[in-house]
């Protein structure tokens, strides 16, 4: 199954204005938020290096990957359904 993680921090500028696209794309395609600073773990798996970034897996297996604030969310819409 293909979803979109979205990783992201509480105190990040760039994330906040993502986060409402990315909450109305969640409407439609699998969308696990990701917060770096309480998944750590998780975050570290995937080798974030800065926020916001979207990575799209496939049964966790990384697909693509896309940073900043600038992403197009129907990209990733095409991504996951396609």
């Amino acid at each position: 199954m293909k979803q979109a993680l979205y990783f992201s921090a509480s105190w990040c500028m760039p994330c906040k204005v993502l986060k409402p696209k990315m909450q109305k794309l969640a409407e439609t395609i699998n969308v696990r938020f990701v917060d770096v600073d309480a998944e750590s773990e998780f975050t570290s798996k995937f080798n974030i290096r800065s926020v916001p970034t979207v990575v799209i897996v496939e049964n966790l297996n990384e697909i693509s990957r896309y940073v900043g604030n600038n992403i197009n969310t129907e990209t990733i819409k095409q991504v996951i359904k396609g």
